[in-house]
């Protein structure tokens, strides 16, 4: 499943309005950031010695089916784009392609030589895929690891490193990949604690959270539990074992890893039981979110972009609410997926807020640039407090909402987790993603040493081709 941040869909709109080249910039149309906030941000960034430099070619290009700058859901001008603007004079020419043709678009600019300078990495589907197809660039001669700027990120950066050299650039790790969200009245109704203080209390665990779906699950008077496409990778995550990953530059298989099948029969066990909604009863195959705030199912899994959204939001084609609270309900909360008892750490569903410069790219000391400017953003900690501000300006979050977001990027940054299943191959994405035959399945009701038997063998010699490659 894509886990894009935004809305594809409505920037796709925007970019036939506006071209496929034109969506951001001072001509945006969307939301700004106001000016005193700006005009602190820029005092900020001024007086910290930390950015150095001047930029001679200005204007960067980036492909990608969500905009850096102002969009549909409501986000302003990010704090860094604002830094990247006012102190070197630099501009982000948007190129929109859908989520789908991605690589497509890329693939095209790329023999076409349009200059296109730099690419999100952080879907987990570019890396080490796109350095083995020779679509990116290291980019060692551009950005200085051992920096003040970079030099808290140097050893996850270190920890990608594909025949000696870095491709992705890992700005953050963030907590935000798959997240729990659930419904606050629902949890009060049931008598059940409120998983975000369970959370706080170190108490929110795999057994808890199984207790309360089956409690609450009740299939003849339409209460569910489990729902969503995520909650497969979200669990396994808090394993801290990846079912691919990487050791001293290679790719390794963890499918026999004793975490691996402890989350897969956790997984089968939870479906045995009737507690996943997805294909239960009446339920049927169709995700039910706006069931959460119905109070008709219990949990829903799913990355956090999808309350990065205005709370009130309406699409104005079908005048439906569209933002978080028409969706999941006015008293919707989240929280980390459930810690793993039998894990040493609390390992969470990690996102990379991660870049690759493309190959062929006009500007790449002006991607370094504009990456050094996300990197004081969250460095400097006044610049980083107004980047909160704004984020409850934008998507009107709770002071309570902004914590949790931030405690979770600080499990994923103290205990990063990676798993390369998605950025090898499409042929071992589809073999391991596949909900009959592969990762997911345990939740569909396979058992794991069925799975396991028959993908062993064809996922390692997928990962000693990509290795040799």
């Amino acid at each position: 499943m894509k886990r894009n941040r935004y809305a594809a869909g409505a920037l796709l709109a925007c970019c036939l309005l506006l071209t496929s080249v034109g969506c951001n910039g001072s001509g945006n149309q969307y939301k700004q950031m106001d000016s005193e906030t700006r005009e602190k941000i820029m005092q900020l960034a001024k007086e910290d010695a930390r950015l150095t430099g001047e930029l001679e070619n200005k204007t960067i290009k980036w492909l990608s089916d969500w905009n850096i700058d102002a969009d549909p859901t409501g986000k302003s001008t990010p704090p860094e784009l604002a830094i990247f603007q006012d102190r070197y004079g630099g501009k982000i020419e948007y190129y929109q392609c859908t989520y789908e043709e991605r690589y497509t678009q890329l693939a095209n600019y790329i023999k076409s030589d349009e200059g296109i300078d730099f690419f999100y990495g952080g879907n987990f589907d570019a890396f080490p895929k796109g350095a083995i197809r020779s679509m990116f660039v290291p980019y060692d001669e551009y950005i200085d690891l051992d920096n003040e700027l970079w030099s808290d990120v140097k050893a996850i950066n270190d920890s990608l490193v594909w025949k000696g050299q870095h491709y992705m650039a890992v700005v953050e790790m963030t907590g935000d990949n798959c997240v729990v969200v659930y419904n606050r009245d629902t949890m009060q109704e049931m008598g059940f604690e409120d998983p975000a203080e369970l959370y706080r209390n170190d108490e929110w665990t795999w057994d808890v959270f199984e207790k309360m779906l089956e409690k609450f699950v009740d299939i003849e008077n339409d209460r569910y539990g489990l729902d969503g496409w995520w909650f497969e990778s979200g669990l396994s995550a808090t394993t801290g074992v990846p079912y691919i990953g990487m050791q001293d530059g290679a790719l390794v298989s963890n499918l026999a890893d004793p975490g691996i099948e402890r989350v897969q029969n956790f997984m089968y066990d939870l479906n045995t039981k009737g507690l996943v909604a997805i294909g239960v009863g009446d339920f049927g195959w169709t995700d039910k979110p706006e069931y959460i705030g119905e109070g008709k199912e219990l949990f829903y899994p799913v990355g956090l972009w999808k309350m990065y959204t205005a709370k009130n939001q309406v699409d104005e084609k079908t005048k439906k609410d569209t933002g978080w609270a028409g969706l999941f309900g006015e008293n919707c909360m989240f929280v980390p997926m459930p810690r793993d008892p039998d894990a040493g750490e609390y390992y969470v569903p990690a996102s990379m807020n991660s870049y690759l410069f493309v190959k062929g790219g006009h500007n790449p000391e002006g991607v370094a640039c504009f990456l050094n400017c996300k990197r004081l953003m969250m460095l400097n900690e006044d610049i980083a407090a107004l980047g909160d501000q704004q984020f409850r300006s934008d998507y009107s979050w709770s002071e309570e909402m902004i914590e949790m977001k931030n405690s979770m990027n600080t499990l994923a940054t103290e205990h990063p987790f990676i798993d390369f299943k998605d950025g090898v191959s499409t042929d071992l994405h589809d073999l391991l993603d596949s909900g009959e035959t592969g990762v997911r399945a345990a939740g569909k009701g396979v058992p794991w040493n069925e799975t396991f038997a028959a993908i062993r063998e064809p996922v390692q010699a997928m990962i000693d081709e990509a290795n040799q490659s």
